[in-house]
């Protein structure tokens, strides 16, 4: 098959389904693995070169919702009558079940039965672990400073947090994604802060300036000096490489309780293809 995805996430789940080699086109986001950023690159996410796209003669293209304004992807991919699938999970499960889904898609149901096992057990391992974390801290994720974004109740790091012996200070809003202020995180006063801008490089984010918001040096987070900068691909991309974010964060939690893990690590470890 001839395969191009128009979302890093998409690109990932191709990757543990085994069909690298399949892929002949890749959005410019799509950064993992290394050894396929020789594809053509059909433009961001939310601007795809849909005549780029269309000279690949793809047999499939992997579409997603998981991004507001996504949808003119969709409505491009039919008006040129190009064969494509949409994905768009929000919890861990639905991450699963589009390993399935895809794998359908391509003819590697029993590649996808495999890998979707495999990300069950390690999800089921971590979760015994964390039920032996007697006082998880709380946790408060930034998607976004200002306005700040950051993930609710309906949504895989509300789970990944869990799952890591934390609590999302925002696990009470029954939505995917909430749209606050300082004033209501500095209220909530989370034990720990995790930046994970989305589409920002890790090495451009500077943790300093969480430090000067206006009343947050009640925080326990920054008097105790607990705000990370973490890498957005590990927790900002609805695909199984979610589970090396886990792995990453547990780990810092919980070093005495979960698995090492060593910078570079994949939960899966053939993972890369």
């Amino acid at each position: 098959m001839r395969i191009v995805s128009i979302c890093p996430s998409n690109t990932e789940l191709l990757v543990y389904l085994g069909l690298k080699e399949s892929i002949v086109g890749l959005d410019d986001y799509s950064d993992w693995p290394a050894d396929i950023q020789h594809l053509p690159k059909l433009g961001p996410d939310l601007d795809i070169d849909m005549t780029a796209v269309e000279a690949l003669k793809p047999d499939l293209v992997v579409a997603s919702l998981s991004v507001p304004g996504m949808e003119k992807n969709i409505e491009a991919l039919k008006e040129r009558d190009l064969p494509y699938i949409v994905l768009n999970p929000n919890s861990l499960h639905e991450i699963g079940e589009d390993l399935i889904t895809l794998g359908e898609a391509t003819k590697q149901t029993q590649k996808a039965q495999e890998v979707y096992e495999q990300y069950h057990r390690f999800l089921q391992d971590y979760k015994r672990i964390s039920q032996t974390i007697q006082h998880p801290p709380t946790l408060y994720w930034e998607w976004w400073a200002k306005p700040v974004f950051t993930p609710g109740g309906v949504n895989w790091l509300t789970e990944i947090s869990e799952l890591a012996g934390a609590k999302n200070i925002f696990a009470d809003q029954n939505v995917a994604s909430v749209q606050t202020d300082w004033e209501d995180v500095r209220r909530r006063d989370p034990d720990l802060i995790s930046l994970v801008w989305v589409g920002v490089e890790k090495r451009r984010i500077k943790p300093e300036l969480v430090y000067q918001r206006p009343a947050w040096e009640t925080m326990k987070a920054i008097r105790n000096k607990q705000v990370h900068v973490l890498d957005e691909p590990l927790y900002c991309r609805p695909s199984p490489r979610l589970l090396t974010g886990l792995k990453k964060l547990a780990y810092l939690l919980h070093p005495n309780k979960y698995p090492a893990y060593v910078e570079g690590d994949e939960w899966l470890d053939d993972g890369s293809g």
